[in-house]
């Protein structure tokens, strides 16, 4: 029996693939515990500086596994609740992740599909990949993935796809925010290398911590409390290791060591 995701790595970049392309990588009880368990050890191996998050086979994740589905169908509400609290743990663990993250998106997205998506920090997609929150079909609501979805492509949006199910192809998904890119399929490959490389470029630390920066900037917090944990990290990070060397670089005219 095939593994439910596939992992290797190339120098400091770590690539996770989802494996079940015979079910075009819909989720089930065993990938999410993959998927976590993975991310988690990844967040923890200082040699890993970026993540690529792909999948084999024609879709990226076609969302929850039918048979996942039926099986939680019969189940308490309880044991609902910890299901869904597993997937939770999934998407706080990728949106949190220390290091930064790139999703290479083809073929179809839909629901929680979505929401791997919506948490990486870069997201590339091949036009013709289609995109779908689709469970209001069946009376439910993308609830789980909704923080990261609505941050992704906004509130009005958000509204729109949650209540209507439709399906929205990759340039849309771009106009929205969902996508950062789109590119011929035949180009995707070079796309997210070229991502990787400006990636390796930038300092770790920098890199690593500017999704937390940008948390805390749009959480709309007092100003003044801003002003000085802004001034704070720069300054931390002015006078750390990397900060210096990336100085010295820049006034040396050239390339800093992580490079």
């Amino acid at each position: 029996m095939n593994p439910p995701l596939l992992s290797r790595t190339e120098g400091a970049v770590a690539y996770l693939r989802l494996n079940r392309p015979d079910l075009h990588n819909a989720f089930d009880a065993g990938l999410i515990a993959a998927l976590t368990g993975s991310l988690e050890a990844l967040g923890r191996d200082p040699a890993v500086r970026v993540v690529v998050l792909e999948a084999e086979g024609a879709s990226f994740s076609a969302g929850a596994d039918l048979n996942w589905m039926r099986g939680m169908a019969a189940a308490s509400e309880a044991e609902n609740r910890e299901d869904s609290l597993a997937l939770a743990r999934l998407m706080r663990t990728l949106d949190e992740l220390p290091r930064p993250t790139v999703a290479r998106v083809h073929g179809a997205a839909f629901g929680g599909g979505v929401g791997l998506v919506a948490c990486c920090d870069i997201a590339i997609g091949a036009r013709g990949a289609k995109f779908g929150l689709t469970e209001s079909k069946l009376g439910l609501l993308p609830a789980v993935i909704s923080p990261y979805v609505v941050e992704a492509m906004g509130p009005r949006q958000a509204r729109r796809w949650f209540a209507t199910a439709e399906i929205f192809d990759a340039d849309q998904a771009a106009r929205m925010g969902l996508l950062h890119e789109t590119v011929e399929p035949e180009a995707l490959d070079a796309a997210i290398a070229r991502q990787v490389e400006l990636l390796l470029k930038a300092g770790p630390i920098a890199s690593a911590s500017a999704k937390a920066l940008v948390r805390q900037v749009a959480s709309h917090a007092e100003r003044d409390r801003h002003d000085a944990d802004n001034a704070a990290l720069i300054a931390r990070l002015r006078v750390s290791p990397e900060g210096q060397e990336g100085l010295s670089a820049f006034l040396d005219k050239r390339r800093p060591q992580w490079a």
